[in-house]
């Protein structure tokens, strides 16, 4: 598979040079894996979309999949022995099903790293995928100037 380079457009959305969809490049990649990462992948991938379907699907980094909803909730890396689901703001959301098994000292980010074989707790990770949606929202609204007030949908 050829590598392609992001770009940035000016809406934030990443699209590459030979115009393949973010979400094209992730088929790609889950095809390219085609061993017990790309099947991870794809869960993840099924179940995160079904958490939130208004998600919406990147391409950054040089190749990194990424699920973001006013905000990153979470990227998709795929190493030789894990595949990585690293939320951006993990270290803010309640994670009673105990999915957080890596990234556990820093002060924001959290992730949970799916070895070959591993069970995926779906009803525990959708759980955090809507959170950091929520998240992400609750932080946009709170970054709303005093006063400031959304425009009209129908103008």
């Amino acid at each position: 598979m050829k590598k392609a380079m992001a770009t940035m457009k000016k809406s934030g959305s990443s699209v590459e040079k030979d115009g393949d969809s973010p979400s094209r490049l992730i088929d790609a990649r889950i095809e390219e894996l085609s061993d017990w990462r790309g099947e991870t992948l794809a869960r993840v991938r099924t179940l995160i979309r079904q958490a939130e379907p208004d998600v919406i699907e990147e391409w950054k980094w040089r190749g990194v999949p990424v699920w973001e909803h006013a905000g990153i909730i979470c990227t998709g890396e795929t190493y030789k022995s894990v595949v990585k689901l690293t939320f951006a703001k993990g270290a803010s959301l309640e994670d009673p099903s105990g999915l957080f098994n890596s990234s556990l000292d820093g002060n924001t980010r959290r992730a949970i790293d799916f070895h070959e074989g591993d069970e995926i707790n779906e009803q525990a990770l959708k759980a955090l995928v809507r959170a950091a949606a929520a998240l992400n929202m609750s932080t946009r609204a709170a970054a709303r100037p005093a006063g400031a007030r959304k425009k009209p949908s129908s103008a």
